[in-house]
C-alpha cells in the first residue's frame, strides 16, 4: 500500500457498451458511539460512472474500466473485526513538525554526539497518522502515500511501536497509514514527531497507563529530537536535545512563517562532520533566550551553528538563503536554515519572495506557510482548522 489514493489499473474490457466506469473504495470509518475526539470520514460505497461514447467511433466496442484504490478500506475492514470488543479501535492524530529559532552547538562528547542549545517550537505543518488496531497481534503494518519512506522497522513510527510494547508488556499492533506533508531531509524533524505521535496513540489504545513523563524519557532511546514533542510545544532542549525544558510560548501564534526547501536534502552526519566547533557563535543561548522573551525574534537571535558546515555540504543552499534575505526587503523579521537543513524559515510573512516562481531553478522547491503551535496538556498538538499546507505547484513528488 504505497499510496493513499492511485490508480491501480486502466484496463479496456471488450463490451458492446462503450463507457468508462470508476469505482471509489470507502474512506476511513468510525463506530456511531466513538469518541468525540476522534475524528474520521463516514463511508462512502461503491460508486460508478458512465460516460457515453461517440458511437461513431472504431471502439465502440469496448470499455474502458478505472479502479481507484483507497487503503483506508482494508484497515476498515480489519477493524470491524474488533469494534465491538475495544473502548478504541481507530484513531487520528497530527504529526506537527518544528523548527530550531536558534541552534548552538556548545561541545563535543566523549560518546561522539554533539551538546547543543536550542529553542525549538512547533509548527502547524504536520503529517496525519491513522492508526487501527490489527486482529492478528503478530506484526504492525505501515502504509503511507509517498514513496521512499521505509515502512518496516527501519520507520521511527514502527520503532516506537516496538518501544512502547517493550515497556508495557502489551500485545497490541496496529495497522497505520502515514499521510505525510513534511518533506524529509528537511532539518523539519517530521520523523521525530511520527515517532512521538505513534507512542502517545499507543498508550491511548492502552488507556494511557504510561505518563507524559515517561513517554518523553522513554522517547530518547528513539532518538534526540523525540522527547521534545513531549513538551508543550515550545521548549529550550539542551544535551543531545533530550533534555527538555518546556517554556511557555515567547512568541505569538499568529506570527506566519514561510518554510523553503529546495529538492536537495543535506546529510546530518556529513554536516556534523563538518562542524568545527571553533568556529561557531560564542553566543551564550540563554542570552538568546531572554532576547527573544523581551525583544521577539530578529534576525541577530536567529543562529544556527550548522549552517556554516550545511553551506560546505550544500552550497546552493547559502546562495538560496542569501537571495531569500535580499528579496524579501525587510518583509522577514528573520531569515534562518532550521536543524542540519536544508529548510530555509523566513519569519514574519507566509509569503515566498517571488523569484521562487519565476526561475525554472525553483520549479521542484517545497513551499509552505505555516504558524507556531503549541498543545494543552495531557492532550495531542490539533491540526488548525485552517491549516497550512504546502504549495503543490512547486512540490516535488518525491518529496
Amino acid at each position: 500500500m504505497a499510496s493513499s489514493h492511485f490508480l491501480c489499473i486502466n484496463h479496456a474490457i471488450p463490451n458492446s457498451q462503450n463507457h468508462f466506469r470508476t469505482i471509489h473504495l470507502p474512506q476511513f470509518r468510525t463506530r456511531p458511539n466513538a469518541p468525540s475526539n476522534l475524528h474520521f470520514q463516514r463511508p462512502c460505497f461503491l460508486k460508478l460512472r458512465a460516460m457515453a461514447s461517440d458511437s461513431s467511433s472504431t471502439n465502440s466496442s469496448r470499455r474502458k474500466l478505472e479502479i481507484v484504490y483507497d487503503p483506508d478500506e482494508r484497515i476498515n475492514k480489519l477493524a470491524d473485526l474488533i469494534d465491538e470488543d475495544a473502548p478504541i479501535s481507530r484513531l487520528n492524530l497530527f504529526s506537527p513538525c518544528k523548527i530550531n529559532v536558534f541552534l548552538r552547538m556548545t561541545n563535543k562528547r566523549e560518546d561522539g554526539y554533539h551538546d547543543l542549545a536550542s529553542l525549538f517550537h512547533v509548527i502547524s505543518l504536520g503529517d496525519t497518522l491513522k492508526f487501527s488496531l490489527s486482529p492478528s497481534n503478530i506484526k504492525d503494518a505501515l502504509s503511507t502515500n509517498v514513496s521512499g519512506v521505509p515502512v518496516d522497522d527501519r520507520n521511527l513510527i514502527i520503532k516506537a511501536l516496538n518501544l512502547y510494547r517493550k515497556k508495557t508488556g502489551t500485545e497490541k499492533f496496529f495497522w497505520i497509514h502515514l499521510d505525510k506533508k513534511v518533506p524529509t531531509g528537511a532539518g523539519l524533524g517530521g520523523g521525530s514527531s511520527n515517532a512521538a505521535t505513534a507512542l502517545w496513540a499507543a498508550n491511548q489504545f492502552s488507556g494511557c497507563p504510561a505518563t507524559e513523563k515517561e513517554l518523553q524519557e522513554w522517547s530518547s532511546e528513539i532518538g534526540s529530537d523525540v522527547p521534545f514533542f513531549f513538551s508543550q510545544g515550545a521548549a529550550y532542549c539542551t544535551g543531545r536535545g533530550e533534555i527538555v525544558q518546556n517554556i511557555p510560548p515567547l512568541v505569538s501564534s499568529e506570527i506566519p512563517m514561510v518554510l523553503i526547501k529546495p529538492q536537495e536534502a543535506c546529510s546530518t552526519a556529513e554536516v556534523y562532520k563538518r562542524l568545527r566547533l571553533d568556529q561557531t557563535s560564542n553566543v551564550d543561548p540563554s542570552i538568546l533566550l531572554e532576547r527573544i522573551l523581551s525583544s521577539g525574534i530578529s534576525q541577530d537571535v536567529c543562529i544556527n551553528d550548522l549552517e556554516p558546515p550545511a553551506f560546505e555540504v550544500l552550497p546552493s543552499l547559502k546562495r538560496l538563503k542569501q537571495r531569500i534575505t535580499a528579496a524579501g526587503r525587510g518583509e522577514y523579521d528573520a531569515v534562518f536554515m532550521s536543524g542540519s537543513g536544508s529548510t530555509i524559515v523566513g519569519i514574519g510573512s507566509p509569503d515566498p519572495p517571488q523569484f521562487l516562481y519565476d526561475e525554472d531553478e525553483y520549479q521542484d522547491i517545497f513551499l509552505s506557510d505555516a504558524y507556531f503551535l503549541t498543545r494543552e496538556e495531557n492532550e495531542w498538538y490539533k491540526e488548525p482548522a485552517s491549516n497550512p499546507s504546502a504549495s503543490h505547484s512547486l512540490v516535488s513528488e518525491s518529496v
